[in-house]
């Protein structure tokens, strides 16, 4: 859906929890989208995770969001991809823990086939390739719908990998694009994501859209990119 502002794609994945929560079948939904620069913050984060102080944050003009989803701060911009599931896990009869380890190993499957060779730990969430780590899970569960979700940095500028400690371990931070030889395309990885999501979450038949009529899609510059 191109890059949207993150207040917008909020709403809308609230408005899809609300539909998706009405119904009985397994319906679900699938954003993919990018976001202006910001920093998100979850149950697991705190003022003392971000490495920039308010004067910065006021320069770069980051907004700080504090939401109701796992996992720690997380900051974002273009050239990360935003993937939010929302998903009837009770219908499809996924627990939390197996609903975290299929966002994971679709992501792995798409990058098995663009060659790239990834790992994973069970004590912490997202994926990590020879740079760093370069997939985030935050996810969250409202009577048993998902939303929030999955991060994956593909082309994030460098100078926003760095601007919060993104887990316990405070693990170094890295696009795809940083790994030797890659010529990565947004739209094929989007492609991807989707299939392997589908066939992970047992989704047979997928409908693909364009854009949104309650997305507010923004040109907000990034500040300090070349």
């Amino acid at each position: 859906m191109g890059c949207v502002d993150f207040d917008s794609a909020l709403f809308l994945q609230q408005r899809l929890v609300y539909d998706v929560r009405g119904r009985s079948d397994r319906y679900g939904g699938l954003l993919i989208c990018e976001h202006p620069p910001l920093i998100t913050v979850g149950r697991e984060g705190s003022h003392a995770h971000m490495r920039v102080s308010e004067h910065e944050l006021r320069s770069r003009q980051l907004a700080v969001k504090w939401l109701n989803r796992g996992g720690g701060c997380i900051s974002h911009a273009p050239g990360q991809l935003a993937i939010y599931p929302i998903l009837p896990l009770d219908r499809l009869q996924i627990g939390l823990a197996e609903y975290r380890d299929k966002l994971e190993l679709a992501v792995e499957a798409c990058c098995d086939a663009l060659r790239i060779r990834t790992t994973r730990r069970r004590d912490v969430t997202g994926l990590w390739c020879r740079n760093g780590k370069f997939a985030h899970v935050g996810a969250a569960v409202q009577s048993w719908v998902s939303y929030h979700g999955l991060f994956l940095d593909v082309c994030t500028p460098p100078q926003f990998l760095d601007l919060v400690q993104i887990d316990e371990l405070d693990s170094r931070r890295a696009s795809l694009a940083s790994l030797d030889g890659q010529s990565l395309k947004m739209h094929s990885i989007r492609a991807s994501l989707i299939h392997h999501i589908a066939r992970h979450m047992r989704y047979g038949d997928v409908h693909l859209h364009t854009g949104h009529p309650l997305l507010r899609r923004t040109r907000q510059p990034v500040h300090g990119c070349v």
